[in-house]
């Protein structure tokens, strides 16, 4: 089994051939194929492969399965002496990645 680990939208994830990670918004469409160039270790039958910082001619396919908003978080807030109670939401926006291929 190979796998890969990746930096995408400034985190880093351990990703293999058709596996599924969300991560915070990317720049693209629903459907739209792109490719990962931050590759920062391959691992495969033959070996592994250890980037410093980047792993040379190493890609990773992936494709946008959705967009969207994640799960909504309640942020309350308190000042004590003047009794000042205040609770807020976010959800904060989600792209929802498959893996195709690992190239090294």
């Amino acid at each position: 089994m190979s796998y890969a680990v990746i930096q995408l939208a400034g985190k880093q994830f351990k990703v293999a051939a058709g596996d599924s990670i969300t991560v915070n918004k990317l720049p693209y469409e629903a459907g739209e194929t792109f490719t990962v160039s931050d590759v920062l270790l391959v691992s495969s039958d033959s070996g592994t492969q250890v980037g410093t910082p980047l792993v040379a001619g190493a890609t990773v396919t992936a494709k946008i399965e959705s967009q969207g908003k994640g799960e909504k978080l309640r942020v309350a807030t308190y000042k004590s002496k003047s009794r000042t109670r205040k609770v807020i939401g976010h959800r904060q926006l989600e792209s929802v990645v498959s893996i195709t291929a690992i190239n090294a």
